[in-house]
Order: structure tokens, then sequence, then C-alpha cells
């Protein structure tokens, strides 16, 4: 991945996609995931999300993977967090009840580093992705996930032009495009919240839908 950009972005503070709240999306969404408590969820690209928080309040077993330990040393001292850190080939693991997270290069961890993966959540992932970075990104998340895992990806939806990501706009059928052949994607709800998004007035986007998606991972 383009691991010096987000280095420096984590470095300079430039995390305006981190939120400050849980997501209302996945809280109002997430039992599409046909999930049980202590089942596990994978976090890709999950910065310091306090969603993993919010997961791991529901019972589930939250596992993230971050490339900054900028990001991943925050998440656990802004939550005080007890955990354990130990050294691997692709970089750190960080432990505590309930929540691991990868220290580590997205592409670097395969599917025999992690533990049975039950489903994944994607929010700030794909939307982190300048367009030509994509392709790689879902060919490796889909070896990650077993056969009928289910995926709830959160996207927006813009106007590209009008800014420069991240985040970037990701539309339908930018999603249909990218996961077409390798799940079945079931559109849930798109919906219009520039009014809520100041920061994104301020940049004079004319539309900002949030969309959020079902994908089924589907292995022919």
């Amino acid at each position: 991945m383009q691991s010096d950009f987000w280095h420096r972005r984590w470095q300079a503070g430039k995390i305006g996609f981190h939120k400050h709240e849980y997501n209302p999306q996945m809280m109002r969404f997430i039992d599409l995931l046909g999930i049980e408590q202590g089942d596990h969820i994978l976090v890709p690209l999950c910065g310091k999300s306090l969603d993993m928080i919010w997961l791991r309040e529901q019972n589930f077993r939250v596992t993230g993977i971050e490339i900054s330990q900028l990001a991943v040393d925050g998440f656990f001292a802004e939550n005080n967090m007890e955990h354990v850190i130990s050294k691997h080939e692709w970089g750190l693991m960080y432990q505590a009840d309930g929540i691991n997270i990868f220290c580590a290069d997205f592409f670097d961890i395969h599917s025999a580093d992690l533990p049975q993966i039950d489903a994944v959540y994607d929010r700030a992932s794909l939307i982190a992705l300048p367009q030509d970075m994509r392709p790689d990104y879902v060919a490796h998340l889909a070896t990650l996930m077993p056969d009928t895992t289910r995926s709830l990806l959160i996207t927006l939806d813009y106007p590209q032009q009008e800014m420069d990501g991240p985040p970037f706009s990701v539309s339908e059928a930018d999603v249909r495009q990218l996961f077409g052949q390798q799940f079945i994607i079931e559109p849930i709800i798109a919906e219009d919240c520039l009014a809520n998004e100041p920061r994104f007035l301020a940049k004079g986007l004319s539309r900002l839908d949030e969309r959020v998606f079902l994908l089924i991972r589907n292995i022919p």
C-alpha cells in the first residue's frame, strides 16, 4: 500500500476521516451480517476507529489491520485498553480483551495469519484508496474471506472532480465493477448526508451520499 502517504497523514494529524462517534449505519445494519456473539469480525485499514469498541461491546471478537503504529498506539491509549505487543515477520500484533490489531501492511497479512473470519466491516477502507489501488485491495480481501462470508460496506459517493480524496468517491457502479466477480452485491440504502457534514460543505461539494452494501463472498 502507499505506506508513506498514510504515515505522513497520521504524523501530521490529517485524520479527518477519523470519527469521534460510532457509525450510525453500522449500528443500524450490523444484523445483516448474520453473525452471533463470539464470532470474529475483520476490520481492514481500521485506523483507530471507535467502531471497533462498539463491535466488542456487542460481544463480537474484532481483528483490525492498520499500517500506522501511531494509529494503533492511539487506539489503545485513548480507550485505556490494556494490551500486549508481539513481533512477527509482517509487523506487530497488539492483543487486548476481544480486540486484536495487526500493525502491518494489509497486503502482508494472509488467511493463515488470521483467525477464522466470520464477517467483515468496512467503513473507511475502500474509500481511503485511490481508484488504481482498489482492484488489488478487493482481490486480497477476497482471499481472507471464506465462501459465503458477509461484509458490511459503507461508502461515500460524490462528484470526484469537486474534491481531492481521501476519502474518495465510490459509487454503486464502482462497487459492482470491483466486487461483482467474487461477491453477491446487495445495495441496502443510499442517503444524502451532505447537510450533516460541514467539512465537505466547506469544500464546495454539491452532493454527498452515504451508501451501504451487503457483500456476500461467492467462490465460483
